[in-house]
């Protein structure tokens, strides 16, 4: 596989009307952890792939826990679950908002992994979709590599290697802090502007920006 980048970023993406409840709990929160808390969030993903994810698909690297339990990031902005929600046609997704609602929270790999370690929260990968029962699951840095970068970076992804390749998946176990959000990555100027009154009072500010490439 094609070598990983030097400082590798993650990307999770949500829609904006999520943003005041993760200020709020100090945590992007995996799918059984908001059922846990009893947190609403507006759900712009896939409900047939997040039961599975919850219910059925193991994390094979840390044996009983299920992806669900997981936070989920890309390697990548302007992913393929962008694209599904750009289009709108998908007949497992309900939301029909398009992409423009939708934000991009980038962490640093490296930093993210760091802190886990530090406080023994358990964090994986995996080297397609992690909802895909063929994805395989590794808990360390040195396996990076496994990895299909050039996939990843692609902007064409009709290849189904490449489209494989590109939906590999950084696993946070429960909740991933909000202070460790550095970034968000807006469509508009008017999403900005939103963005940065939900966090004015925020003890954590990330920074936005307008990101043009990151969507489709």
């Amino acid at each position: 596989m094609s070598s990983a980048p030097d400082q590798p970023k993650i990307y999770h993406i949500t829609h904006q009307a999520n943003l005041s409840q993760i200020v709020k709990q100090g945590a992007v929160c995996s799918d059984a952890e908001c059922r846990r808390r009893e947190i609403e969030y507006l759900n712009a993903g896939m409900s047939e792939i997040k039961q599975r994810r919850l219910r059925q698909l193991e994390v094979k690297c840390h044996p009983g826990t299920r992806v669900g339990q997981y936070v989920p990031f890309y390697f990548c902005p302007r992913s393929i679950m962008l694209y599904i929600l750009h289009c709108g046609n998908h007949p497992g997704v309900f939301f029909r908002g398009g992409q423009r609602q939708i934000i991009h929270l980038q962490a640093d790999l490296h930093t993210a992994v760091h802190w886990a370690d530090q406080h023994r929260i358990r964090w994986a990968f995996s080297d397609a979709n992690a909802g895909a029962r063929y994805a395989r699951f590794f808990r360390s840095l040195e396996a990076l590599h496994e990895l299909h970068w050039n996939a990843i970076a692609a902007d064409d992804f009709r290849d189904p290697t490449v489209k494989e390749g590109k939906q590999a998946e950084f696993l946070f176990f429960q909740a991933f802090p909000w202070s460790l959000i550095e970034h968000i990555g807006v469509a508009d100027r008017m999403m900005l502007e939103e963005v940065q009154r939900i966090i004015d009072n925020a003890a954590h500010q990330p920074s936005v920006s307008v990101e043009d490439t990151w969507y489709f």
